[in-house]
C-alpha cells in the first residue's frame, strides 16, 4: 500500500536519528496498523549502527541501503527532498526573510506537498491516501506574510491593543491554528483569531539584509 505521506524530523545532532525512527515507527504503525517491514537508507553512519541494526533485528525490519555514492538508488527519497527544499528556498526568498526561518519554511512545504494531489496516487492526495479523508485546504496562507493576531481580553489591560503584529510560518498540526511570532518579542505563539495581509506588503525586522 502506498500512501506517499511526507513526515519530517528536524535534529540537532544526528545522534537523534535512531530515537526519531523509533517514534516515527511508532506514529506509522498506530495510525495505519500496517508494520513497517523494510527501511531503505544510504549507507553512512547515521543510520548504521550496532544499536539501530539490533532494533530493526528485534522487530523484523529488512534494513536495505544504497552503494557508496550512488543517491540515485534512493531516487524517490531524493526528489521528495530535492522538491522540499525548493520549495521551502522559494517561501523564504519570496518574502526575503532572514535564514533562521528556513526550519519553519520546510515545514510548511511539507505540510502543502501531503496536501498535493500525485499521479503516483491516482490524483489523490497523500495525506487522504493517509488517513481517508480528503483535506480541506481552505486555511492555506502564504508563508511569511504580516498577520495581526487577536490578543484576548484575558490577557490585555484596557488600553492594550487588541491585535499583536505577527509573522505568518506555518501551521500547527492537529489543530485548526496557525504559527505566528510576534514581532515585538520575536516569540512563537499559536493562534486561530488571525487576519493576514497577504498583499507585497513586506515584515520588518524579519528581512533578509543579503541583495536579492
Amino acid at each position: 500500500m502506498t500512501f506517499r505521506e511526507t513526515h519530517v524530523y528536524l535534529l540537532k545532532a544526528k545522534g537523534k536519528m535512531f530515537d526519531k525512527f523509533k517514534a516515527y515507527k511508532a506514529l506509522v504503525e498506530n495510525q495505519t496498523d500496517i508494520k513497517i517491514k523494510t527501511l531503505r537508507s544510504d549507507n553512512i553512519g547515521k543510520f548504521v549502527s550496532k544499536k539501530f541494526d539490533d532494533f530493526l533485528h528485534e522487530c523484523g525490519i529488512e534494513r536495505q541501503t544504497s552503494a557508496p555514492y550512488t543517491p540515485q538508488q534512493n531516487g524517490d527519497t531524493k526528489r521528495a527532498n530535492r522538491t522540499i527544499m525548493e520549495c521551502a528556498r522559494s517561501m523564504i526568498r519570496a518574502q526575503r526573510l532572514d535564514l533562521e526561518f528556513c526550519a519553519k519554511a520546510v515545514n510548511t512545504s511539507i505540510y502543502i506537498k501531503n496536501r498535493c494531489p500525485t499521479k503516483a496516487l491516482n490524483s489523490k492526495t497523500p495525506q487522504e491516501a493517509w488517513t481517508g479523508t480528503k483535506p480541506d485546504v481552505s486555511h492555506l496562507r502564504v508563508f511569511g506574510c504580516k498577520t495581526f493576531a487577536h490578543n484576548s481580553d484575558e490577557k490585555r489591560s484596557k488600553l492594550e491593543s487588541k491585535s499583536i503584529p505577527c509573522v505568518f510560518l506555518g501551521y500547527c498540526e492537529g489543530t485548526k491554528a496557525y504559527r505566528l511570532m510576534f514581532l515585538e518579542t520575536k516569540r512563537i505563539i499559536k493562534s486561530g483569531d488571525v487576519v493576514f495581509l497577504e498583499g507585497t506588503e513586506e515584515v520588518e525586522g524579519v528581512r533578509d539584509k543579503r541583495p536579492l
